[in-house]
């Protein structure tokens, strides 16, 4: 989202732009005000109905933002939302995520398929690596004219893994260890270099490369678990699984529909009207999920940012980093202080709307 003041002269779509609300800090100083995001509940929920008349079914929408993911805790939110709308001939699910944990991704669709006899995803923009693993298990998926799928192939982010400059973990795929040993075994003139692992260990921890390969036989198992929602030919969904775990020279590579298409999965192309609603709720939400993050000193600073929003008609849930930072110089590393972040549960109730702390352990 552009953070200029004329951002909004720049918007197609002409949603209006507004800054980061804020709120004192008494605990820091009474001078500093701590930058709080934008909640657009009632702008977000004329385009869910909207979008519920013109679909003629319910509709889900799932948003993450740029450090938001598929995690776990979202199946608690998702169970939240379908107790509201209940069992369904059809629900329409809306993504925009840029991937997380696939073991979510599974539990999220099991969770769905037990109240919609069919699931049809709407995908206007990205829905990449766990995102796509949980499209896979819907009937059809509706791609706009910008939307992409990716590859799922997994990579792991271990206790073990090499650090970067920063002194973060890095996560590690199999393709990626894979191609460094093929191209070394291609290049190697040496006769006593017959093991490249020696080599590769000098940098990666075996136990890595055992837990990344065992990682990439889940990422096809979980394709082949979500694929037989709506699939019964197992020699299809091998292929389809196969095809998206190893297929591709890189994981953000981006399959479009006619490529979907071939793959083998059932894809059609969004209407227009479903398409402009779904890019104007986009920006809604891009809204809320701007960053805003205060700045205290060179070492001290306080985030508050929401990272996953997930809605139906009449709620909506959403998960909000509230959290101070403090850079640690001798350990090169940022750590968090007075954390308050949480999960949030908006609703309707008759005119009124309530807001909640929805409690996840």
């Amino acid at each position: 989202m552009t953070n200029g003041r004329d951002a909004s002269k720049l918007c197609p779509l002409n949603i209006e732009y507004r800054e980061p609300y804020c709120r004192l800090e008494r605990a820091v100083s009474e001078d500093i005000v701590i930058k709080e995001p934008p909640v657009l509940f009632e702008e977000t929920q004329k385009i869910v109905t909207q979008l519920v008349d013109l679909l003629k079914a319910p509709v889900l929408t799932y948003w993450s933002g740029s450090r938001g993911s598929v995690c776990n805790n979202d199946v608690n939110g998702f169970y939240e939302l379908l107790e509201t709308i209940g069992r369904q001939e059809t629900i329409y699910l809306f993504i925009k995520s840029d991937g997380g944990n696939p073991k979510a991704s599974l539990r999220i669709a099991n969770l769905i398929r037990r109240y919609a006899k069919r699931l049809v995803t709407l995908v206007p923009l990205q829905c990449a690596s766990a995102a796509t693993m949980l499209t896979l298990a819907s009937d059809e998926i509706l791609m706009g004219p910008m939307a992409y799928l990716t590859a799922v192939d997994t990579s792991l982010t271990h206790d073990l893994s090499p650090v970067d400059r920063d002194n973060d973990r890095v996560s590690v795929s199999l393709d990626e260890l894979t191609r460094v040993v093929r191209l070394w075994q291609g290049q190697s003139k040496r006769e006593d270099d017959v093991n490249p692992y020696q080599h590769l260990f000098q940098y990666v921890h075996p136990l890595v490369i055992g837990a990344v390969d065992r990682a990439e036989s889940l990422s096809i198992m979980l394709c082949e678990e979500l694929l037989s929602y709506h699939i019964e030919d197992r020699g299809k969904i091998r292929q389809i699984a196969d095809t998206l775990n190893s297929k591709y020279p890189s994981h953000g590579y981006p399959i479009l529909v006619d490529e979907a298409r071939r793959i083998g999965l059932n894809v059609g192309e969004m209407t227009h009207d479903v398409n402009e609603m779904l890019l104007k709720l986009n920006l809604l939400y891009s809204e809320m999920g701007q960053k805003a993050t205060t700045d205290f000193s060179e070492i001290r600073s306080h985030s508050n940012e929401i990272l996953n929003i997930l809605e139906t008609s009449g709620k909506q849930i959403y998960y909000q980093n509230d959290k101070d930072w403090f850079y640690r110089s001798e350990e090169r590393r940022w750590i968090t202080l007075n954390d308050n972040s949480s999960w949030r549960k908006l609703e309707k109730i008759g005119e009124e709307t309530r807001k909640s702390i929805l409690h996840i352990a």
